[in-house]
């Protein structure tokens, strides 16, 4: 009785181990497929934010890059002195419908560098939609007067004798430009410059112009005389005075201050004098 109760004890533990151990493992069997669905979620999750921060980084490059660069680009101009905005507005006018891939930096560079007041320009364009133009504008020295058809119209020359049309509204104190008259000019072309024989002087002019001393403020016109040996002298008409003061071709510091004092002196003479000769090394004067 007792070996009985022993192997049905036995056999209850039995079942019973038996009975843990299949809860066990399918506890653990749920538990490791509880873990697996929980990864797929979070790699669900993943995938879905991946997609999301790409479509908003695409987004992103599409309105910040790409469509920019489709419409019209924004230009910016640097370098005006005389020129306005405005006026490149219509020199760029032919371009105003290229977006920033069709903008043709050299002929753009070719349209505005076609204007004679423009000694140099540069362009430069940045993705996505930026165009920048910078520009050199010709520095005159002096004006010279076009007759045309019984009109006057004013031109400006630059250092190298390079003319092209008044800009300037009008001068300030800071820019006198002396008047030069006698050359020969009849039209006015586009780039054209002066006979080369009047370059030297023009380039005279541009270093005085260079000096702290404004020279040029008390002078208001400088008359070039050709000679018949093919050179040519100088008349200097002081803007204080009626009087002509002759001279040679050597228009510099030292000639002017020369000038200066010579007139200063006649005026305390109060000689009425109309031309005074500065040339061969000596002075001489006419008076009314």
């Amino acid at each position: 009785m007792s070996d009985l109760s022993l192997l049905v004890s036995g056999d209850y533990m039995g079942e019973k181990d038996n009975l843990e151990e299949f809860f066990s493992d399918d506890l653990t069997e749920t538990s490791k497929n509880e873990d697996s669905l929980a990864d797929k979620k979070i790699k669900a999750v993943k995938i879905i934010f991946g997609i999301l921060c790409f479509l908003l980084f695409s987004e992103l490059l599409v309105y910040k890059y790409i469509l920019p660069s489709f419409a019209v680009p924004k230009v910016s101009v640097t370098g005006l002195q005389s020129y306005t905005a405005e006026d490149f507005a219509e020199k760029l006018m032919p371009f105003s419908e290229a977006n920033w891939f069709n903008f043709d930096v050299d002929q753009a560079a070719a349209v505005i560098s076609n204007d004679a007041g423009i000694d140099s320009v540069t362009i430069r364009k940045k993705f996505p939609d930026k165009i920048y133009i910078n520009v050199e504008e010709r520095i005159p020295v002096a004006m010279v007067f076009l007759m045309d058809n019984g009109l006057s119209s004013a031109l400006e020359v630059d250092k190298n004798g390079v003319l092209f049309p008044q800009k300037h509204s009008e001068l300030t104190e800071s820019s006198f430009l002396p008047i030069v008259s006698g050359l020969p000019i009849e039209y006015m072309a586009q780039g054209m410059r002066i006979p080369a024989k009047y370059r030297p002087l023009i380039e005279q002019i541009s270093k005085i112009k260079q000096m702290p001393q404004q020279y040029f403020a008390s002078i208001s016109e400088i008359c070039v005389i050709p000679k018949n040996s093919g050179n040519y002298e100088l008349a200097l008409i002081p803007a204080q005075s009626k009087v002509k003061v002759l001279t040679d071709r050597a228009l510099n510091e030292d000639a002017l201050k020369y000038m200066m004092i010579v007139l200063d002196v006649l005026n305390q003479l109060g000689s009425d004098v109309s031309e005074v000769d500065l040339r061969y090394g000596s002075v001489s004067y006419k008076t009314r």
